[in-house]
């Protein structure tokens, strides 16, 4: 009788233990209208997103982060959850779906999501101590709705292929073929690279029966880092694999599944701010990726940043000769207020235009013209005609009196580079030409649509002044049609 109490108290206490291993989540009391910006109720933040579309329903599956990766003595201690929308306006706030039930689980790190004959299949990788050491082994997890995980059997299922880093074989990207093969890439490192500085690379593995696996030659190598979070996909007669270089998004494309790649004309996935991109289509044949903001470090401006942030939502298009553009999704751009009517004041070579724009003319020097009472959070809109051979022009944003501090939105049309703040984008084609600019400023995040086309978007703090700046170098700049909006509380 003893012993059986004692088996039952181990077993009560075991079934505690492992209740409390993951972090706890509440889908109930997350919001459930734009997820643009979004952050989790609480102490915590987002992570590695996995957008998947499916029968008319956008899921993103996304890495729950606390003690921004070092939970669980620095692991990571992440979890796969799930928001769902049909119409990217009003959300569904789903559970936590790939849980660390085990002791031995120490994250559930990135992967992806497939759907096959009625079946969703999440494969991700499992970081976990083998032996003494830090390793990551491929596990994957079936579901009839793509919400109700069940864990697969032996888990994980693939510790490593030869000749490749154990330490680093994670994100494993699933697709399959027309003949039902399950194909993976899977972000690691070669043991033995002929440079030493480019061991970087995505392995190529393959199953027809998801037991026995076969190692094709690497998709990708001669990466300075692990290419995390690849992504892969076609879309209108080219195909894509997308990959990160310390959470900086890059792509190349080709016209044949497996290559030979070539590098775009730009890199529009590419911004500091935006982390690991992942996309999936949308409906009308329409395709959207999804980052993380990440934190900085102490909450300071030039800090460097930390696991874990808010939500980005990019639309991605397709130009002629397959580079892809970025945007603001029409349906997640922050509701607003009335317009308000600040006067433009004509500080330094600047006359006004009308009610709404003013003219910088200065050949020789700096103009500038500036608005008070702008609110800290905001939309901000305006057409912007560069004419001749401007050195720069831009804004200084949440700035003060003379426009000290602030952030400065910079455009250098000969060099192409779009700076903002202490971040920048580069190979910024049309910048002597007309170009619509749209800012959102929400909570310390200032995000920036150039023209439809390329975006930027920035981690700030410190700075919190009313006045908007408007300024041109060595040239003339019509700055037209502005408009100040307050956002909406709550949106």
């Amino acid at each position: 009788m003893k012993k059986l109490i004692l088996t039952g108290l181990l077993a009560i206490l075991a079934t505690f233990t492992n209740a409390q291993i993951g972090v706890k989540y509440d889908p109930a009391i997350q919001p459930a209208k734009n997820m643009q910006y979004f952050k989790p109720v609480g102490n915590l933040s987002v992570g590695d997103c996995m957008p998947f579309y499916h029968d008319g329903v956008f899921s993103n599956y996304w890495l729950l982060d606390s003690l921004h990766g070092e939970n669980l003595h620095g692991l990571g201690g992440h979890q796969w959850v799930i928001s769902s929308t049909t119409d990217l306006k009003t959300w569904k706030q789903g559970p936590i779906v790939l849980g660390i039930d085990e002791a031995w689980e120490k994250s559930i790190c990135t992967g992806s999501i497939a759907f096959y004959k009625g079946k969703y299949y999440a494969f991700y990788a499992t970081r976990l101590i083998d032996k003494g050491q830090v390793n990551e082994q491929l596990s994957y997890a079936v579901s009839n709705d793509g919400v109700h995980f069940d864990k697969q059997k032996p888990n994980p299922f693939y510790k490593s292929a030869p000749g490749y880093s154990k330490r680093d074989f994670r994100d494993p990207k699933v697709f399959i073929d027309e003949n039902g093969e399950f194909h993976l890439f899977v972000a690691s490192d070669q043991e033995t690279p002929v440079l030493n500085h480019a061991s970087g690379c995505l392995v190529h593995l393959s199953s027809k029966d998801l037991k026995t696996w076969t190692v094709h030659d690497p998709i990708l190598t001669g990466q300075p880092s692990t290419p995390e979070c690849p992504d892969y996909f076609y879309w209108k007669g080219w195909y894509y694999l997308v990959y990160s270089d310390n959470s900086n998004t890059h792509y190349v494309k080709s016209k044949k599944p497996y290559g030979p790649w070539e590098q775009p004309r730009y890199q529009a996935l590419n911004e500091d701010w935006a982390n690991v991109e992942k996309t999936a289509e949308f409906h009308d044949d329409r395709r959207l990726s999804v980052a993380w903001i990440p934190d900085r470090r102490e909450s300071k401006d030039n800090n460097n940043e930390i696991f874990g942030g808010n939500m980005i939502f990019r639309e991605v298009s397709q130009e002629a000769d397959g580079t892809l553009d970025t945007r603001f999704p029409a349906e997640m751009i922050p509701e607003t207020g009335l317009a308000l009517y600040n006067r433009i004041i004509t500080d330094l070579l600047s006359a006004s235009i009308d009610a709404n724009s003013v003219a910088i003319d200065a050949p020789g020097g700096v103009g500038a013209a500036h608005i008070e009472g702008i609110p800290a959070n905001c939309r901000i809109t305006m057409l912007i005609e560069p004419s001749g051979a401007d050195e720069e022009y831009g804004l200084s944003l949440l700035s003060n009196e003379h426009a000290e501090n602030g952030y400065r939105l910079n455009f250098s049309p000969d060099s192409k580079i779009v700076s903002l703040g202490n971040t920048k984008i580069e190979a910024v084609d049309g910048l002597y030409k007309p170009i619509t600019l749209d800012v959102v400023i929400k909570n310390g995040i200032i995000d920036v649509s150039i023209d439809n086309r390329r975006t930027v978007i920035n981690r700030t703090y410190e700075q919190k002044g009313s006045f908007l700046w408007l300024y041109a170098k060595h040239g003339k700049v019509n700055f037209k049609s502005i408009k100040v909006s307050p956002l909406v509380e709550n949106n």
